[in-house]
């Protein structure tokens, strides 16, 4: 017994490719939703997705540095998830941007609700109280709030990250500024009215 073959039409109904994107300058953005949820998990990880590697690398090592940086001033203790009637944590909204490496301090903040001790020797522990709070600012002065800036700063920056990836880099094409051009009047050299200066 012999398969009949497939013809192209009917292979090409067969196979489904994801939808790609590609922008006015020819940089392919295979799948632009795939590339931001990367971008959002590991920084530079969209664009690796997407063969763009200096950027990835370039922002993989910026925001990571940036974060890890401001992490380590205040001793791991700078980012943190916390959300009580007495302490509400806003500044973890932008740190849990950079994806990743901020996960850590929802497991540990779950982990402080159940009475367990930490597991990373402190590292992402949301204080017990308010004097052990007290007492991280006592211990890190200036350093606790530097730190979290760094990782506050390291998570909007992914954000940016993440929408280049999504939506591709920012270019401004040539027709479009012929076109603005065209609009206002102008034409390409001086004025035709314009005399040559003496």
């Amino acid at each position: 017994m012999s398969v009949p073959p497939v013809s192209l039409s009917a292979r090409s109904s067969v196979q489904r490719e994801s939808p790609t994107t590609v922008t006015a300058h020819g940089v392919n953005l295979r799948n632009p939703t795939v590339a931001a949820v990367l971008a959002w998990l590991w920084p530079g990880g969209g664009h690796f997705y997407q063969r763009r590697y200096f950027k990835g690398t370039l922002f993989m090592c910026l925001i990571l540095v940036t974060f890890f940086y401001g992490l380590a001033l205040a001793d791991g203790r700078a980012v943190y998830a916390q959300w009580t009637p007495q302490h509400k944590r806003y500044n973890y909204l932008p740190q849990v941007a950079v994806g990743l490496p901020a996960l850590p301090a929802l497991v540990e903040a779950r982990r402080a609700r159940a009475g367990a001790e930490p597991l990373l020797g402190g590292w992402y522990a949301p204080p017990r109280d308010a004097d052990e709070l007290n007492e991280i600012h006592r211990r890190y002065h200036r350093y606790f709030e530097l730190g979290t800036v760094y990782t506050m700063i390291a998570g909007l920056l992914n954000v940016l990250v993440i929408y280049d990836a999504w939506g591709g880099p920012a270019y401004v094409r040539e027709d479009d500024q012929e076109e603005e051009k065209a609009k206002r009047g102008e034409k390409d050299g001086p004025p035709a009215d314009s005399k040559p200066p003496p």
